[in-house]
């Protein structure tokens, strides 16, 4: 055991998660609408051990004809302290259809895509390595489409389903695949075990840099030919690390290039945003491109070509260096290369785009106001509808009447939704993959706001426990969003739960402080270089407004939470709200400002939330730093740290503990080794709700 004191649980988790067994999932029943649930006064609260068993929908995938989806349930096994993914059909056009999981989910299945050619398309380890795979519409008959030396991470079919372009990881120096695999094996044989490094990236998100980069390939898929290595001579990633996916590539129509988004990682990639657009010369593997948005020096991503190839759609920021720029959305002319961007005026930052079948109108998501809605933008006018209305739409694929979507809530995670283009009609749900949440208790929650910092409008959440008592008080988690540039809103999440804490007998407050997002691009500005000050006012300022409103909120007793931009914020009020909550709860949180500025991985993001470097700009950096305030600390604290975290690096929690114990201040330090920013085996996370719900009892409902 070294230094850093490992806090065990003396239960495992299967013990901690003990509970009735989930329905089995073979045949997935539709739901035209939720079940009626008890009453709530008789129902079973909902509980993080019911978020953990719950399954997780996603990725909705339309077939060319319009009948059937494709969509993956993962689940989670608790003895075995792992989840496995499946792929299940459903036939929209039967009325009372029901998800049926394919047999290839037995060879193991995932990231399922529709070809032209009506084949189902998908990637499996069931070779020994991640390859691409084809089936029957059905699902049965798989073939093997690619047979590579590496694992492929991502790929992408041409229109006509002839050619498909993977993602792999090569040591980009390598003539061929064959130096590559080579090369890995003499790595693994190397007794000696120093890493040497002459340009940063040294280590990104949870993992150190190997010397590989993602590069594309096309391949036939009749299986003639060679793979060709389009990518070749480009020094950059494609997709990006550590969070790309195929949106970020694509043919052109004919099937005769490659466009993709990438940054060239030379010597300034840590600090660059400059991810622009580029055209392969053909598919010959030359090592010439094109540099399509070579104008922006700011983010350029997602490209789209139009039904009729004569337009490439994208979706691009403004100002380099900074990551929560509005994603703005242009148009390029194929021909001409003449571009323009169309709902301009719309101010909310666009995510992944689908062109209409018609070529008219282009489909996006968006955050809003807490929501997360479905987007319709015309491309002619720029005009912006709203297709769905409250909670968060996390992928959505079009039919021939509308759309097929996952959505998600506070109160239910994510199932499928239809609805029709033009329709007015409420969505109707098509999956429940989760029926042992229908009778389940949540927390009511009510959206509320607020005059904020320099009396603006602010936005927030107030939820009440789980069958909540009218008269009664009620002691309260205030739950800070992390980001900064993100939003706790009306939807699911598997690590910071809300209805979590309303299932165990808390009332929970989250405020979305200046710097959210979905509230306009200069309310999402207005944080950086302002860490400490317009956000503390705002949740200052909900605090009391919450409390004013809401008489079941107990403000004598409340615990405040945070991760990430969160966490900073909680080791903020430590030294700038003192003595305001009975108890913080820290995890991965910023402690030292200016040390971040030298030890996190994407050096853009520090520089430009603190004003330049910390050579240049010392002070932006020591503002608002909480380890300038720790004379001021007195508030018990939990401190939670992924030792994989190389974004907010190990030493920010070490820190903040060493202040909290050379203080005398009661605290206590979890540490996990195998976890990065974010807590994600099923083991870990049972520990890590432990902890944290012991610490909020311990402190608000103490036994006498």
């Amino acid at each position: 055991m070294t230094s850093v004191t490992r806090l065990l649980i003396g239960l495992s988790a299967a013990a901690l998660l003990a509970g009735a067994a989930l329905p089995a999932l073979a045949d997935t029943p539709a739901a035209s609408a939720p079940a009626t649930a008890a009453p709530a006064q008789a129902a079973e609260p909902f509980t993080w051990q019911d978020m953990i068993r719950a399954n997780r929908l996603g990725d909705p995938q339309v077939s060319p004809d319009g009948r059937w989806v494709v969509y993956s349930v993962t689940t989670t096994d608790v003895e075995a302290n792992r989840r496995s993914g499946s792929l299940y059909i459903l036939d929209l056009q039967a009325a009372d259809g029901a998800g049926r999981r394919l047999a290839i989910s037995e060879g193991g299945a995932n990231t399922a895509r529709w070809g032209s050619d009506g084949k189902l398309y998908f990637l499996s380890g069931r070779s020994g390595s991640s390859q691409v795979w084809r089936a029957a519409a059905d699902g049965t008959g798989p073939v093997q489409v690619t047979d590579l030396p590496v694992d492929v991470n991502a790929y992408r079919l041409s229109r006509d389903a002839g050619k498909v372009v993977v993602s792999l990881a090569v040591f980009p120096s390598c003539a061929d695949l064959a130096c590559t695999v080579d090369r890995r094996k003499a790595e693994a044989d190397r007794k000696s075990t120093g890493q040497v490094y002459d340009r940063m990236f040294v280590r990104h998100w949870d993992t150190w840099n190997d010397g590989t980069q993602n590069h594309l390939f096309v391949v036939n898929t009749d299986g003639s030919g060679k793979p060709v290595w389009v990518t070749k001579g480009f020094d950059g990633d494609t997709p990006s690390k550590p969070f790309g996916d195929e949106s970020e590539f694509t043919f052109t129509p004919e099937g005769d290039a490659v466009v993709f988004s990438a940054r060239l990682a030379g010597q300034s990639e840590p600090w660059s945003t400059n991810f622009d657009l580029w055209r392969s010369n053909g598919l010959s593997g030359d090592g010439t491109f094109e540099n399509l948005t070579d104008d922006n020096d700011a983010w350029d991503t997602g490209p789209v070509f139009s039904p009729d190839g004569r337009t490439l759609a994208y979706r691009a920021m403004a100002r380099p260096g900074f990551e929560a720029d509005k994603y703005a959305i242009f148009l390029r002319d194929v021909a001409s290369g003449r571009v323009r961007q169309i709902a301009a005026n719309w101010d909310r930052s666009a995510d992944s785009l689908q062109w209409s079948a018609d070529g008219a109108t282009l489909y996006t998501t968006a955050g809003d106001v807490g929501q997360t809605r479905l987007f319709a933008i015309g491309v002619t006018s720029g005009s912006v509808v709203p297709i769905t209305g409250e909670g968060h739409v996390s992928a959505f694929q079009q039919t021939p009447s509308g759309f097929v979507f996952a959505q998600d809530s506070l109160t239910r995670p994510s199932e499928l939704f239809v609805k029709t283009f033009r329709g007015r009609e409420m969505p109707r749900r098509i999956t429940d993959v989760n029926p042992q949440l229908d009778d389940k208790a949540f927390g009511e929650a009510e959206q509320f706001n607020f005059p904020g910092w320099n009396g603006e409008t602010v936005h927030g959440y107030v939820i009440k426990p789980a069958n909540h008592v009218e008269g009664r008080k009620y002691p309260v988690a205030f739950l800070i969003h992390g980001g900064p540039q993100g939003s706790f809103g009306n939807s699911w999440s598997y690590r910071w739960n809300p209805s979590t804490y309303a299932g165990a007998g808390y009332a929970v407050v989250m405020i979305d402080f200046h710097g959210s997002t979905g509230y306009g691009q200069a309310f999402t500005d207005s944080i950086s270089r302002h860490w400490g000050d317009r956000p503390l006012e705002d949740l200052q300022k909900g605090w009391a407004a919450a409390q004013q409103r809401y008489s079941f909120l107990d403000g004598d007793k409340a615990c405040a939470l945070g991760a990430s931009y969160g966490g900073y914020m909680i080791n903020w009020i430590a030294g700038a709200w003192a003595g305001e909550f009975d108890c913080l709860v820290n995890h991965d949180g910023v402690f030292d400002t200016f040390g971040m500025g030298y030890s996190t991985e994407e050096l853009w993001f520090t520089e430009w939330e603190y004003g330049g470097t910390p050579w240049e700009n010392p002070r932006g950096y020591q503002e608002f730093n909480p380890a300038n305030h720790v004379q001021n600390w007195r508030d018990p604290m939990l401190v939670i740290q992924g030792d994989l975290d190389f974004r907010i690096p190990t030493a920010q929690s070490l820190s903040t503990f060493t202040a909290l114990q050379r203080r005398g201040i009661e605290s206590r330090l979890v540490v996990f080794p195998d976890e990065n920013h974010w807590v994600l085996k099923p083991a870990n996370s049972a520990q890590w709700h432990t902890e944290v719900f012991g610490w909020l009892d311990k402190q608000l409902k103490p036994v006498d």
